[in-house]
């Protein structure tokens, strides 16, 4: 049986390898991230290392570079997924350090965004929602325009402004899309919202005193950074939840100062005719104004109009 030793010296002498090997050296060193690299680093580089860092050179070439070959993060070719090769060099020795690509670090930004949004009870499709795909037609601009400055003050955790904001109008306009969207804005500037479908949630607060949740589940939604309640009055609200739960949030988020944002079918006005009837109809004028006064104080009012999106 012939040595291993002499396979590989005839191999590698053989005319077609060595046609093959030439065109391969040719490719590699054309490659216009080798050339930069090898221009970079002229001064300590000779044929010899070029020569000895020809498997790594290739191995460079041979992947996706600022994702130009890769159709998605799933669909990466590239021996790290999610990773590019940037070629190095190490003792004299050519090397490859990989880095996070574009699309990873586009994944990691949302999934580190979506982190900093709990939704409670909100559809999933509302929480994907995103200015860009806002249209702020005639009827919706000046909620847009509110929006805006809202999230132009806002700089970091730090540095929100005090007041939110309460959309009202019609089923459809966009109102919960718009409290979302917003969501996903801070996010951005690692502020953290937590959305409340309220009429769920007070559904929920009444099942919480039974399994003694409730003052956890009542402190961790006052003392978000910033709280958005979403169809607040669309609930058949009792005094309790009005006073106890929807009350005490609300006071807590007043003394500190924190930013909450609302949504409703209903006005200012309305809404404070509609807390001022309990479940049992009981006409509570007093306690509903205390609500609205501090609503009030949280927020401030923009209308939204227009056609019913939802159709």
């Amino acid at each position: 049986m012939e040595p291993i030793r002499e396979t590989l010296k005839r191999v590698v002498n053989a005319p077609a390898f060595s046609e093959r090997y030439n065109d391969m050296r040719k490719e590699v060193l054309e490659n216009p991230g080798v050339q930069s690299f090898l221009e970079e680093n002229a001064s300590e580089i000779d044929k010899s290392i070029v020569d000895r860092g020809m498997h790594k050179l290739y191995e460079y070439i041979d992947q996706s570079h600022d994702c130009n070959k890769c159709p998605s993060l799933d669909g990466c070719i590239n021996h790290l997924k999610g990773f590019e090769p940037n070629l190095v060099l190490e003792r004299n020795t050519i090397g490859i350090a990989y880095t996070p690509c574009k699309s990873k670090n586009a994944y990691d930004n949302k999934r580190r965004a979506s982190s900093l949004i709990h939704s409670m009870y909100m559809p999933k499709e509302v929480m994907q929602a995103t200015l860009s795909n806002f249209e702020p037609d005639d009827s919706r601009m000046e909620a847009f325009r509110a929006v805006g400055a809202f999230l132009d003050q806002a700089t970091g955790p730090d540095n929100l402004p005090e007041k939110g904001l309460f959309f009202y109008g019609k089923f459809g306009v966009g109102k919960s899309y718009l409290l979302s969207a917003v969501a996903n804005e801070l996010a951005e500037i690692n502020v953290k919202s937590v959305l409340v479908f309220v009429p769920e949630f007070m559904r929920e607060m009444k099942q919480a005193i039974g399994d003694q949740t409730l003052q956890e589940k009542v402190d961790y939604v006052k003392k978000a950074d910033v709280l958005m309640l979403d169809d607040i009055g669309a609930e058949a609200m009792s005094s309790w939840t009005r006073d106890e739960v929807l009350g005490t949030i609300l006071h807590y988020r007043m003394a500190e100062k924190l930013p909450t944002f609302m949504t409703s079918n209903f006005s200012y006005s309305e809404l404070q005719h509609h807390l001022t009837y309990s479940q049992r109809g009981e006409k509570e004028d007093l306690k509903a104004a205390r609500v609205m006064e501090r609503i009030r104080a949280l927020t401030s009012p923009v209308k939204m109009d227009g056609r019913n999106w939802r159709n």
